[in-house]
C-alpha cells in the first residue's frame, strides 16, 4: 500500500491490552496511513495527535488504560501534545464517566466506531484497505482476527458489553487476507477471536471454523497457522481432523476451561461440566497425542470455596496441560457475576494462583525433558542477550515457552526456520543446537 502523506499533523496510536485491540490499532494505522496521515504505532518520539486505544476487560487492565490517559493528558496540559482522542473497550463501557473526568480528551470511540474517528482527520473509511492490514508485530508473525464480539453468557464477562455481539467475517475476506500477509513475508497466523468456535454461524448458519482453516492452510508462504481461544462446550470436532489433516496447522489449541468443578463451572455459566471437559481434552488427545493444549483458569470467583478450589488443583494435576495460565476473579459491573458478593480476599485469589502456578511449573518441568536430545523445528524471533530466541509450533509469542540457542556458535536470520537439538530443558525454555 503506497501512501503519501497530505496532512500536517503526526499521529501516535497507543495500543492496550490483548492482541485482538492489537489487530484493531493495526486497522486503525493502516486507514490513516492510506489516508495520507502520517502515523506512528507507539513511537517513542512526541506528535500533535495521540489515539489511546484502551482495554476495559478486567481492574488492572482498566486502571493502566487510565493511567496511560491521564499521562497524556498532563502531556497536552503542558503543551506537548495538541489532541487526544481515545478509542476500544473502557471507552465503549465508561464513555460518560470519561468525558466527565478527563476533559482534556478531544473525543472518545467506542470499539466500533472506526470511521468516526477517521472522520477527525477528515478522511474516509476505506473498504479496499480491508485485508490490506499493517502489522506492529514483528514481519514473520501476525495476529488474524476472524470474528468480533460474543454471543456466550459467561458470568464473569464483560466482552459482550464492550464487543457486542459475534459478528464473523467472510472466509473470503479472510483468505484475501492471509494472502497480503504472505506476501508481506509473514510466515505465521494467530487465529484469534472471543469465541473461535463460535466462527461462520451469523453468516453461514453452521459452525465453519473448519472448512476456512481447510482454505486458510492452501495459502502459500504461511507456515504455520495456530488457533486461540476456543470455548469448550459444544466444541466442534471437525476442527482437530482439519488439524491433522494439515502439517502447517500447528498442534496446538488455546481453549480457556476457567474452572476444574462443575459446580464453579455451572456457577460461572459455562455451558459444560468437569466429566465433559475431562473426556473433551481426552478425545482431542486421542486425535492428535503430541498436541499441546494451553488452557487458563479464574481463581476466586464469588462463592469459590476452599473445597471448589482443591478441585481445581486436582484437575490440574490430573489434565496435565502443556500450557496454562492463571486469572484472579475481578468483579466486574454489569456482569452476571457482579449481582454475587465478591467474598473471596484479594490475598486468597493470589494465594490460589500462586498455588495453581505452582503445580503448573512441576508439571511443565517435567513434559519439558521429554525435548532433551530431540530435534525440533523453530521460528526465531529475535536475539537477546547471548541467545537467538525461537518458539515451537507449540508455543504462541509472549505468553509460552521458549528455545534460546547460543548467539556465540551461531548467526541465525530472525523469521527463520531452523531444526535445533535440544540438549537442556528447564521450567519454561529449551536450550538447544543447530542442527546442520
Amino acid at each position: 500500500m503506497k501512501t503519501k502523506s497530505i496532512h500536517n499533523e503526526t499521529v501516535n496510536i497507543i495500543t492496550m491490552g490483548c492482541s485482538k485491540n492489537l489487530v484493531d490499532s493495526e486497522n486503525m494505522l493502516t486507514q490513516l496511513k492510506g489516508g495520507g496521515i502520517d502515523v506512528k504505532h507507539e513511537a517513542q518520539i512526541e506528535t500533535d495527535v495521540v489515539i489511546i486505544n484502551t482495554c476495559g476487560f478486567i481492574e488492572n487492565a482498566k486502571q493502566e488504560s487510565i493511567d496511560t490517559i491521564l499521562a497524556y493528558a498532563n502531556a497536552k496540559d503542558a503543551g506537548n501534545v495538541k489532541k487526544i482522542y481515545v478509542t476500544g473497550c473502557l471507552s465503549e463501557r465508561y464513555k460518560e464517566n470519561l468525558i466527565e473526568e478527563i476533559p482534556q480528551v478531544d473525543a472518545f470511540f467506542g470499539t466500533r466506531e472506526l470511521p468516526a474517528l477517521l472522520k477527525k482527520f477528515k478522511i474516509d473509511y476505506k473498504h479496499e484497505l480491508v485485508g490490506e492490514r499493517i502489522t506492529t508485530t514483528l514481519q514473520h508473525y501476525a495476529y488474524m482476527k476472524i470474528a468480533e464480539g460474543c454471543d456466550r453468557p459467561c458470568s464473569f464477562c464483560a466482552i459482550p458489553l464492550m464487543r457486542g455481539k459475534h459478528v464473523s467475517r467472510t472466509i473470503e475476506d479472510l483468505v484475501k487476507e492471509a494472502e497480503n500477509l504472505a506476501k508481506n513475508d509473514t510466515k505465521e497466523i494467530m487465529l484469534i477471536a472471543q469465541d473461535l468456535t463460535f466462527y461462520g454461524l451469523d453468516i453461514y448458519k453452521e459452525r465453519k471454523l473448519a472448512d476456512l482453516l481447510d482454505k486458510l492452510a492452501e495459502v502459500k508462504g504461511i507456515e504455520w497457522i495456530r488457533l486461540h481461544y476456543a470455548y469448550p462446550a459444544g466444541f466442534p470436532m471437525d476442527i482437530i481432523d482439519v488439524m491433522k489433516k494439515h502439517d502447517n496447522i500447528c498442534n496446538y489449541l488455546d481453549i480457556p476451561l476457567q474452572h476444574g468443578s462443575s459446580e464453579m463451572l455451572k456457577r460461572m455459566r459455562r455451558g459444560i461440566d468437569r466429566p465433559k471437559t475431562e473426556k473433551l481434552i481426552a478425545d482431542i488427545r486421542q486425535v492428535i497425542p503430541d498436541i499441546a493444549i494451553r488452557t487458563t483458569l479464574i481463581v476466586g470467583h464469588p462463592g469459590e470455596t476452599d473445597e471448589e478450589f482443591e478441585e481445581t488443583c486436582e484437575f490440574v494435576r490430573n489434565m496435565r496441560f502443556e500450557r496454562l495460565g492463571v486469572f484472579t476473579y475481578s468483579h466486574e459491573d454489569n456482569t452476571h457475576a457482579y449481582s454475587m458478593e465478591d467474598n473471596v480476599p484479594e490475598e486468597v485469589k493470589e494465594e490460589r494462583a500462586a498455588q495453581i502456578m505452582e503445580i503448573q511449573q512441576e508439571i511443565a518441568f517435567e513434559k519439558n525433558q521429554h525435548f532433551v536430545e530431540k530435534t525440533v523445528k523453530v521460528l526465531f524471533d529475535r536475539k537477546e542477550g547471548g541467545y537467538f530466541i525461537g518458539r515451537t509450533e507449540f508455543d504462541s509469542p509472549d505468553v509460552d515457552n521458549e528455545v534460546l540457542v547460543s548467539a556465540e556458535d551461531n548467526y541465525l536470520s530472525l523469521g527463520s526456520f531452523y531444526d535445533v537439538k535440544i540438549h537442556e530443558a528447564g521450567d519454561y525454555d529449551l536450550y538447544g543446537k543447530i542442527v546442520d
